[in-house]
């Protein structure tokens, strides 16, 4: 591998990321990024003064979020809040800084969803819960509004989680694609905009309701 000095401070970043997932940690949070940016590259992501002591947050922060940052390049995918993986992308990045793949090498085709997560996608887009958070009525939602975005009305225990894992897994992949611009989903296009929606309503259902999972997951 070559020296830190040839890295960007982008790729420096995704080099640390791929160590943490090497490690385990794979969603991992922001601030296990800042720290093993700092660890792994002190002179680039320390702080003024004290970069063998304490890490420059905002130095790394920067380099994830914004139009040119690592997300908007699609090499990390945001899993939650404040929590991010590597991609597709970003592991092939890793691999051509790693092992010094060509550089015409062809791009592998950019991955697109199942059949059932793009319709499970706009049922969740179209689900009365997210109607209401996007028209500001949060007070207004209800346990059924939960259980029907969720698709878990009678689902208990294990089946229930399984089917939660889903939700969180089909919202990722799409983050994942939307690194790329605007995708369609059974003919239907899906923007940046609309999977923030989604977010919001999955903090505001597993915010408010957090109970009554806990009750179902008791359940054989």
């Amino acid at each position: 591998m070559s020296t830190a000095t040839d890295y960007t401070l982008s790729e420096m970043i995704l080099i640390a990321a791929h160590k943490l997932q090497e490690q385990g940690q794979s969603p991992f949070s922001a601030e296990e990024l800042i720290v093993a940016s700092w660890r792994e590259f002190p002179r680039a992501f320390g702080l003024k003064g004290y970069a063998d002591q304490f890490p420059d947050s905002n130095r790394v922060l920067s380099s994830i979020m914004g139009e040119r940052g690592l997300t908007r390049k699609g090499w990390l995918v945001k899993m939650g809040q404040k929590l991010y993986a590597l991609s597709p992308e970003g592991k092939r990045v890793v691999r051509r800084i790693s092992e010094g793949d060509i550089d015409d090498e062809e791009p592998p085709p950019p991955p697109r969803l199942a059949r059932d997560r793009e319709k499970l996608l706009l049922s969740l887009l179209d689900a009365v819960a997210t109607k209401k958070v996007k028209s500001g009525k949060y007070y207004d939602l209800t346990f059924d509004d939960a259980c029907r975005f969720w698709g878990v009305s009678n689902l208990a225990g294990s089946a229930l989680d399984a089917q939660l894992r889903k939700v969180e897994e089909t919202v990722a992949q799409a983050e994942e694609l939307i690194a790329n611009g605007p995708f369609k989903a059974m003919g239907r296009q899906v923007t940046r905009n609309d999977l923030d929606l989604l977010r919001q309503v999955q903090y505001q259902l597993q915010e408010r309701f957090a109970r009554h999972l806990t009750l179902l997951r008791s359940r054989n």
